[in-house]
């Protein structure tokens, strides 16, 4: 079907389109906003940046309420496609299993394959270009995770799902465990009815936070968040967090393993979402003894590539503070004593004297 570009077009049908073309194309469903979020939005934002909740994270300051009006970000936008892609590795190790093994390296289950920027991207142009093979050249931009984009916002006003406690998008039929991704468009598309919220009184994800980062019922101190400090933060994680972040060494899943529509969660059929290189179950120590030529090899293509070989090995040097004192531990925190980087060898550093001060107490018992 291709349609004419003008007032008289059937945007309905196309609409419907739309969806069909992103459900053939991997993803889960596809909803339709307006290109417009309501005030309180923006005065949420604004609230949440006054108290230094962004942290070290200065783009979401400098952006501001424009990452909350795409019809400025990209002008001439009138609608807003959202879709989503589930990608949880059903192959993968048991979180819960990893997570309770302290010699184990834990990495959030959405890290263990391809890159999803690129993926989502790629299946985004194409959506986009499907479109323009139907109703001829029109204005749009394709988004995922990579420009001040509302995402969770646009599409729970698009009727995917609600803004959880944990401030992350709830789905009924498939809880949390997918990606976002946006076509800013000029074609005045029928928007899609949003949802009611469906927490009710549970706080699971809020109680289950290691280190208190849910603040509030739909509120996130990031500076707070083990994603943040294992992810964003550039400098030495802070002392009274170490403890609590365990054995997480990049990004945290707590709170969407114990939120109880994710017992509705589908694995990703994408296959670039399988597990690559064992990250799903690899030991703390075995992961330390990467050099940095194994880690560019290893992380290429994977989203654990932007955070750089020096923020890997000193995430690995908390875990390894944190697991049981074994032979294997305290000899691969012994081999990076000395690193080049300070930041290493701060990690390092606290993670030995973390070990000598159990020896010490063992002894005094």
């Amino acid at each position: 079907m291709t349609l004419p570009r003008s007032e008289n077009a059937n945007y309905r049908e196309l609409a419907r389109q739309i969806k069909d073309w992103a459900r053939e194309d991997g993803f889960a469903d596809a909803r339709i906003s307006r290109a417009a979020l309501p005030p309180e939005a923006e005065q949420r934002l604004a609230r949440w940046l006054e108290k230094g909740y962004h942290g070290e994270m200065d783009y979401m300051a400098r952006h501001g309420v424009l990452r909350l009006r795409p019809a400025e970000l990209v002008p001439g936008t009138l609608s807003v496609i959202s879709v989503r892609m589930n990608y949880w590795p059903a192959e993968a190790a048991p979180a819960e299993a990893v997570l309770a093994d302290g010699s184990r390296a834990y990495i959030s289950r959405y890290a263990l394959g391809r890159d999803y920027h690129k993926v989502l991207r790629n299946r985004l142009q194409r959506l986009a270009e499907k479109v323009t093979q139907a109703v001829g050249q029109h204005g749009y931009r394709v988004f995922t995770d990579s420009a001040p984009v509302a995402e969770v916002a646009l599409a729970a006003q698009a009727g995917m799902g609600w803004r959880g406690k944990h401030t992350l998008l709830l789905n009924r039929s498939e809880g949390s465990l997918f990606f976002l991704g946006e076509i800013l468009t000029d074609l005045p598309l029928p928007e899609d009815a949003s949802e009611a919220g469906h927490c009710g009184r549970c706080t699971r994800c809020i109680e289950v936070c290691p280190t208190g980062a849910i603040v509030a019922p739909y509120e996130v101190d990031a500076r707070r968040c083990i994603s943040y400090l294992t992810i964003e933060l550039k400098g030495p994680i802070p002392e009274p967090l170490r403890p609590l972040i365990g054995n997480r060494v990049y990004g945290c899943d707590d709170c969407q393993l114990v939120c109880p529509w994710n017992r509705f969660a589908v694995p990703t059929r994408e296959g670039d979402f399988a597990v690559r290189h064992g990250l799903d179950n690899s030991t703390l120590a075995e992961l330390f003894t990467w050099t940095e030529e194994t880690f560019r090899l290893r992380m290429a293509g994977s989203p654990i590539w932007r955070i750089g070989y020096e923020k890997w090995l000193s995430n690995l040097a908390i875990g390894l503070g944190n697991a049981p004192s074994t032979p294997e531990v305290l000899a691969a925190l012994a081999l990076r004593r000395n690193h080049p980087s300070a930041l290493v060898r701060e990690h390092v550093a606290w993670a030995l004297a973390r070990h000598d001060g159990r020896g010490k107490e063992g002894a005094a018992g």
